[in-house]
């Protein structure tokens, strides 16, 4: 096997740059520039609870000790907790850190979908261009009774242009997008974790005496216990 027999930068121009433009032109500049940001943040570490949790644990102390009512907000660098610490903080309910947690969460699976979908719309297309590139080769082939006709290089782009397709669109897009899905609901699961743990963490300081999110009263519990047949 020939390694430079694989590169032929023509090829590469018909089925890299006409799956790229027509991804451009099927979904748009705006969901092309969220895909590049969010291709971006794939070479940054994933967010991590634990260390969530440790640049939250002086406030909720704070709040503990000191109760929700003379504590104030302390920046942590994550945007979601900060808002959500403070509005949590300002209003002394519950309700109001789930909301800024709904809102954050709503903006990032939106970038999320509109970056995953960007992705499975180029691997479609490459292939779409991998067969506009062997089309495009084999036009150029020269006529069957000309003396000394060289096929070479026409069947060799015909081949090479279906190649680059199907690569394209299933050993780069594809996998793109199931990474930025799977780093997606990674984030939404740990981040949800936290807000639960912060919840409960506050819950007993806040004046309306307001249960974490899901917590049914013991009364509730009760009942509902003894509603369930056997």
């Amino acid at each position: 096997m020939q390694p430079e027999h694989l590169l032929d930068p023509a090829s590469a121009l018909i089925v890299v740059g006409g799956t790229l433009l027509a991804t451009v032109l099927r979904c748009g500049a705006g969901d092309c520039l969220t895909t590049v940001v969010a291709l971006g943040t794939l070479l940054r570490r994933p967010f991590d609870p634990e260390r969530a949790r440790s640049d939250m644990a002086v406030q909720v102390q704070e709040i503990r000790q000191d109760g929700v009512i003379r504590s104030r907000p302390a920046p942590t660098g994550d945007a979601e907790f900060d808002e959500a610490t403070a509005m949590l903080i300002g209003s002394r309910s519950l309700g109001a850190l789930q909301l800024a947690h709904a809102a954050h969460k709503r903006r990032r699976i939106e970038t999320s979908q509109r970056a995953v979908r960007t992705f499975i719309q180029a691997a479609d297309l490459s292939p779409v261009f991998g067969l506009a590139g062997t089309l495009v080769a084999l036009n150029q082939l020269p006529p069957l009774d000309q003396p000394g006709a060289d096929f070479a290089a026409a069947i060799s782009m015909a081949v090479l242009t279906t190649l680059y397709g199907l690569l394209l669109g299933n050993l780069l897009f594809t996998p793109l997008a199931r990474v930025l899905a799977r780093r997606a609901a990674d984030e939404e699961r740990d981040r949800q974790a936290v807000i639960d743990w912060l919840e409960r963490q506050v819950a007993d300081a806040l004046p309306h005496g307001e249960r974490p999110h899901g917590e049914r009263p013991h009364a509730e519990r009760a009942r509902h216990a003894v509603d369930v047949p056997a």
